[in-house]
């Protein structure tokens, strides 16, 4: 009897060895069969089974791993992420054509399972089709009435500044992270025209705010939601960083919540103040139309995207400004040298002035190069078949343009990896723009706050320079390396900012 459950158990272990071993070679086949690169699509690295190549990129510098790649594979190459492949556009040649050329096939945003239920396909930066054409021209046609862009606009920054700069002041130019107080400052600037109102420095709420958005946008650019969009069954039912960054999404839209709460309370139709009154405005307008898509929970979505695109990449630039200022003094001074000459030190600047201050304009520039606030932009999909560097594209694929490899291309700059103003002037010493200058992307999704950011940062940085210094404190080296994420902001640091 024994030897019989012996042999028997000999036999069933056997089976169940060779049931894995035919489950594996079986998956691992399907994968192959069913994830084999298409017919003229481009080439790239080989992915590993069911992951594909999720873990082939260093994800603490992604837009460098991209570039890597590109020098194997050329600058249109693909990768696999899960079972969904993706298009790397690598320089200005294969961005250009891609984004501007190809615009219309690759204007819609990915699918991706993370984003979809945070935001659930509303708002206008994640949206697309009906949904992004109407909201993306309402805040446009709604924000520009209130000033964005314009001259209008010029003293709410300003006075802004001046808010700014009686706290920092208070700080008697010991070393200080100026990191919360200049994202109050700058987040006051869309809050003014999304809210209708600014917030204090210190109001722990609107902090707390802050500091999850910075949290936030470290985790969508991790391991973890690529993750959670390859394998989003599985990724749900664990815990981990994935789950954090929906809560405090949703905690960001009870805070919006309120403040249109708030809105509804005191709303007057007749006299709007803000993008939040117009929108109620347009709810009701828009009622009795079938293509309507102007409702509170868009609002919402909508508050939120410009809430983060206004104020996060403008406040990482001036970080970036505040350490590349401390590590080369001798642009600092000559930037404060041409600021006094043509203005002073007592008189407020204004926009007109930029024309005058080309050096300090082309400082500026070089500090959204060389910051390289935003490396991969957003994700694009194609909405249809399209040709791309002489291979083809097949719809719904994920597109990433390496804004990056553009910044740093050999071939477009001087000294690419060397903070030189040089590159935004000409023989004569003024400003010249440059075509592969394209910090905000391109084509029909380039940043719908460029204009607005490119006037924060003028007033904003030039302020700065005519009212103070910025050194290291005494014995500390400037450390120029970033964190990860969204956004590729400057490591922790502490600067010391003096009167003049």
């Amino acid at each position: 009897m024994n030897l019989f459950f012996s042999i028997f158990g000999f036999f069933v272990d056997w089976d169940l060895k060779s049931l894995l071993l035919f489950a594996v070679v079986f998956i691992i086949t399907a994968d192959y069969v069913k994830n084999r690169r298409p017919l003229g699509f481009p080439p790239g690295p080989r992915a590993l089974p069911i992951v594909g190549n999720i873990f082939t990129w260093d994800q603490s510098k992604p837009h460098e791993k991209l570039i890597e790649l590109a020098r194997t594979y050329g600058d249109v190459y693909s990768l696999r992420f899960g079972q969904n492949w993706a298009v790397v556009l690598n320089g200005f040649d294969a961005l250009k054509e891609g984004l501007v050329v190809n615009g219309d096939s690759m204007v819609d945003r990915p699918e991706l399972a993370l984003q979809d239920e945070i935001g659930g396909g509303l708002g206008v930066i994640f949206s697309n089709g009906n949904i992004w054409k109407q909201q993306r021209r309402f805040a446009l046609s709604t924000l520009k009435y209130f000033g964005f862009g314009k001259k209008s606009l010029e003293p709410v920054i300003l006075d802004e500044f001046t808010h700014c700069a009686e706290e920092i002041r208070g700080y008697k130019g010991k070393p200080v992270n100026p990191h919360l107080v200049i994202n109050n400052a700058v987040s006051n600037i869309i809050c003014q025209l999304v809210f209708g109102h600014r917030f204090e420095y210190g109001d722990e709420k609107f902090m707390k705010l802050m500091l999850l958005f910075d949290k936030a946008l470290q985790i969508e650019a991790s391991i973890w939601a690529q993750l959670y969009n390859s394998f989003t069954l599985l990724m749900r039912l664990l815990p981990g960083p994935h789950q954090t960054v929906k809560q405090i999404w949703d905690d960001v839209k009870k805070f919006i919540g309120e403040e249109l709460n708030q809105h509804k309370k005191n709303w007057d139709p007749s006299n709007s103040k803000d993008y939040i009154d117009c929108y109620l405005q347009e709810i009701e307008t828009n009622k009795p139309q079938n293509d309507n898509t102007f409702d509170e929970e868009n609002l919402i979505m909508c508050v939120l995207d410009l809430f983060v695109a206004g104020s996060e990449t403008t406040s990482t630039t001036l970080r970036w400004a505040f350490l590349y200022m401390a590590k080369y003094p001798e642009i600092q001074e000559k930037v404060q040298a041409e600021i006094d000459r043509v203005i002073g030190q007592s008189r407020q600047l204004s926009m007109e002035d930029r024309t005058n201050l080309p050096y300090t304009d082309a400082v500026i520039h070089e500090i959204l190069r060389m910051g390289n606030i935003a490396p991969l932009a957003l994700p694009h999909s194609t909405n249809k078949e399209v040709q791309l560097g002489g291979y083809t594209i097949p719809k719904e694929v994920l597109i990433i343009p390496n804004i990056a490899s553009v910044l740093f291309d050999r071939k477009e700059w001087e000294t690419p990896f060397t903070f030189n103003p040089g590159h935004f002037l000409n023989q004569e010493g003024k400003f010249a723009k440059k075509t592969a200058f394209i910090p905000f992307s391109a084509g029909k999704r380039v940043c719908l706050g460029e204009n607005l950011a490119r006037m924060e940062l003028f007033l904003f940085f030039t302020s700065f320079m005519q009212h103070f210094t910025f050194s290291m404190p005494a014995g500390v080296k400037v450390v120029m390396d970033y964190r990860a994420g969204v956004t590729l902001a400057p490591k922790p640091y502490e600067i010391c900012i003096t009167p003049r």
